[in-house]
This record gives C-alpha cells, sequence and structure tokens, in this order.
C-alpha cells in the first residue's frame, strides 16, 4: 500500500514516518516540496505517487498571526484540503484529513463529541473548519476527518519548548490558568493515524487526543516539574497563573476544547494520559 504525506516536515508529519508500518511504501513531501494550496502541483504530485492513502498533515498553525494573514490561512487549511481531496477522488485514494478543537467555540463543559454544532472563535479556526467540510463534500465515502489538539513534540515550535526557553531565560513563566483542553504528544496522533489506516475502513469526523484535561498553567507547572527531574530547568522554576484578559493576544481562544475519543474505542486504542507522554518527549528533548 502507498501513503502520501504532506506536511512531512511538521510535527505529526515526523512523527507519521518515525512509526510507518512495515510493508508500507511511504512517500514524505514537505512543504517546500509541495504546496498543497497549489492545486496544479497537488494534482501533479499524486497523479505521480498514485498513492492508496493520503494524510494531509499541513496546516497554517500560528494561531495569531492567521488574524493578519487570513488569506495565507486559508490558502492552507481549507482551499489546500479541498485540492487534495479533489486529488484523491480522481485517483481513488483515501484522505486522512488532520483538523483541531479550535473549531469549538469553547462554551462546553464537557468534552465535545465529534457531531457537536462547530462554531470558532478566531481565523485559524474557521479556515480548518472550511477545510473539512471541503474534504467532506467532496470524499464523504473516502475519508477521515481527525480532530486533535494542543500538539507537541521534541523538536519543533510548540509550547513545551517555549515554555523550556522561557523558563531557563527567566527562571519564571506566567500562564494562562482560565482555557483548558488535552496536551497531545504527536507520536499519539501518528498511532491513531496509522491504527485507522491498518484495521478500519471507517470514514466521517473523529477526535484523537491524549488522556486526561488541562489548562496551560497545569500543563507548564508539569513542564517545570518534570524537566527539573530530568536536569533541563532549574528546580526552583516559578509558574504563576493569570487570566486570559490578563494575556490578550489578536486570536480569541475557547476557554473548554477537550475532545471526546469514544468514538474510536473499538480500534482498541487506549489513549494514554497527557503528562506520561509528556514525560517521554521530555527525555527524548534530553537525549537530543
Amino acid at each position: 500500500m502507498k501513503v502520501l504525506i504532506t506536511g512531512a516536515d511538521g510535527q505529526v508529519g515526523r512523527a507519521l514516518a518515525a512509526a510507518t508500518p512495515v510493508g508500507l511504501e511511504l512517500a514524505q513531501l514537505s512543504h517546500g516540496e509541495l504546496d498543497i494550496g497549489d492545486p496544479r502541483a497537488v494534482n501533479q504530485v499524486i497523479r505521480h505517487h498514485t498513492p492508496h492513502i493520503i494524510i494531509n498533515a499541513a496546516a497554517y498553525t500560528a494561531v495569531d498571526r492567521a488574524e493578519a494573514e487570513p488569506e495565507l490561512a486559508r490558502r492552507v487549511n481549507a482551499d489546500g484540503p479541498r485540492h487534495l481531496a479533489g486529488a484523491a477522488k480522481d485517483c481513488g485514494a483515501r484522505l486522512i484529513h488532520l483538523s483541531t478543537d479550535y473549531v469549538f467555540d469553547g462554551n462546553a463543559c464537557v468534552p465535545y463529541a465529534p457531531g457537536a454544532a462547530t462554531k470558532p472563535l478566531n481565523v485559524y479556526g474557521h479556515t480548518k473548519l472550511a477545510g473539512e467540510k471541503a474534504v467532506l463534500e467532496i470524499l464523504p465515502q473516502r475519508c477521515v476527518i481527525l480532530r486533535t489538539a494542543w500538539i507537541y513534540a521534541a523538536e519543533g515550535r510548540n509550547f513545551v519548548n517555549t515554555m523550556l526557553r522561557v523558563m531557563r531565560a527567566n527562571g519564571s513563566v506566567r500562564v494562562v490558568a482560565d482555557q483548558f483542553g488535552t496536551p497531545t504528544a504527536a507520536a499519539s496522533v501518528a498511532t491513531a493515524i496509522w491504527r485507522i489506516i491498518t484495521t478500519s475502513e471507517i470514514g466521517g469526523v473523529h477526535h484523537w487526543t491524549d488522556a486526561g484535561v488541562a489548562s496551560w498553567y497545569d500543563l507548564a507547572v508539569a513542564i517545570a516539574e518534570e524537566a527539573a527531574v530530568l536536569g533541563l530547568v532549574s528546580g526552583d522554576i516559578a509558574v504563576v497563573p493569570i487570566t486570559t484578559r490578563e494575556y490578550p493576544t489578536p486570536a480569541h481562544r475557547p476557554r473548554f476544547s477537550v475532545l471526546d475519543q469514544t468514538s474510536l474505542q473499538f480500534l482498541d486504542l487506549a489513549p494514554v494520559h497527557w503528562r506520561k507522554r509528556l514525560r517521554h518527549v521530555l527525555a527524548e528533548i534530553k537525549d537530543g
């Protein structure tokens, strides 16, 4: 089976490559190798590789910058998935498309089910939702929309690496304590994607994250504690909780965006608690 990954140089893209099941033929395309916002390039690449499965891990993820660059965000997050779905339809491929918890407004008090009403608060969320809708419209029987949240890995620009940098530089950090979600290691998402591809023919919208709930403050505290054990930071880092109002950003974010994963229980894949995954990723960072 041939699998083509877009956004292969991103956090999930690298995790997918690292966990590729034996026997699959893998084509990995970075943003520099394929701009999914270019329909001609997408069609040429798909015709050349003739994949059975396309995994779209490419995305514009700069949530705040998207408010000032809505056209670029739309090109990657909305137009790109539309082009991939069209090319997949033409060659008979299946498309696994990654999306986000930011398609929700955060006003719920229980985890969001895949069928819950969407209401994005920012440009990033709006463009990701548009991408979902395009894929479902063009390829309804041969697509999976997999929403996830708060992705991080040992490499790349993410909250964990940002916190480590600030903690080392300042010895303290102020972090929002009134936004809640589930920190999720990129490797967890990769494992779920490969399980979906190799064990089932499911379609539609599904959710996958690590287990548990945390605020950004909770995550920062855990980073400080676990990193201190590993010697990545000193043991006396001050993590100060603040409110969203005290840390204004260009993009509004959902207050609560925990995702309900029960639709994938049949995969026999139990999510691991986010703190355990964090410990593993920090160990990877230490080993360098």
